[in-house]
């Protein structure tokens, strides 16, 4: 018998029962950390950020208003509520004649402080556009060649480019502010102006290119129920305009 019909035989006897046992536990464990790992993870995000900022406004508070005085057990989370109903307090108090005043007056004084007053206004800005504009921005993606042509890369598309980028960069067609993030960080990415006619619109949702982003590539979406979204969307569209 020659030595290539050995082999053949041997590819088709049972492999030992260990190895199928090894192989299962092998999947058991990498299904087992597909389903803990994004837990896992989401839960010690959320409670670090918990903690910090408990650890940042509870000084704040009186410690007589503690909730740890009355309660057998330490309860997290109470600074955060401090933050959001100041927050929200103070959101209410500057919506009115007096709050706009007051707030007009501190902006007079930073604007005098060196230093300060570009901290400031650039920080404003930047919170006002994400305020602002949280339901238009990054509600599309794109393909563009990137970073030479035969190479294409994923952005985010935010807005048309406006003020002095538009009209020194508007020629024939409208120019669109693209945000290139890197991969696996999606904070961090570069500030793109391109031309319209250069850039290719996806169906993809931002949170399918997130995920596509952070995992290098190992996470697709579904192109079909991306466009069957997009279908549905329309349609609800349609009816409502109908």
């Amino acid at each position: 018998m020659s030595d290539k019909n050995t082999e053949d035989l041997l590819s088709l006897a049972p492999k030992p029962a260990h190895k199928h046992f090894g192989a299962a536990l092998t999947r058991w464990f990498l299904t087992g950390l597909v389903i803990a790992g994004p837990v896992g993870i989401t839960l010690y995000v959320a409670w670090w950020a918990i903690n910090a900022v408990d650890n940042f406004v509870k000084p704040l508070v009186p410690h007589q208003y503690w909730p740890d005085n009355f309660l057998p057990v330490n309860i997290p989370g109470f600074g955060l509520l401090i933050a959001l109903a100041t927050i929200t307090i103070l959101g209410f108090l500057a919506a009115n004649f007096l709050g706009r005043q007051l707030v007009q007056l501190s902006e007079s004084i930073l604007a005098r402080v060196p230093l300060v007053s570009v901290l400031y206004r650039s920080l404003k800005q930047i919170f006002e556009t994400v305020v602002n504009q949280s339901s238009q921005s990054f509600k599309q993606v794109g393909l563009i060649e990137y970073p030479r042509p035969g190479l294409w890369a994923l952005v985010l598309i935010s807005t048309p480019a406006r003020g002095e980028i538009a009209e020194k960069v508007h020629e024939v067609e409208e120019v669109l502010s693209c945000f290139l993030p890197t991969t696996p960080n999606p904070t961090s990415g570069y500030l793109l102006f391109v031309p319209r006619s250069q850039v290719t619109i996806l169906n993809m949702s931002t949170e399918d290119a997130a995920k596509m982003i952070i995992s290098a590539g190992l996470v697709s979406p579904d192109y079909q129920a991306a466009t069957a979204k997009l279908a549905a969307e329309a349609e609800e569209k349609l009816k409502k305009t109908a």
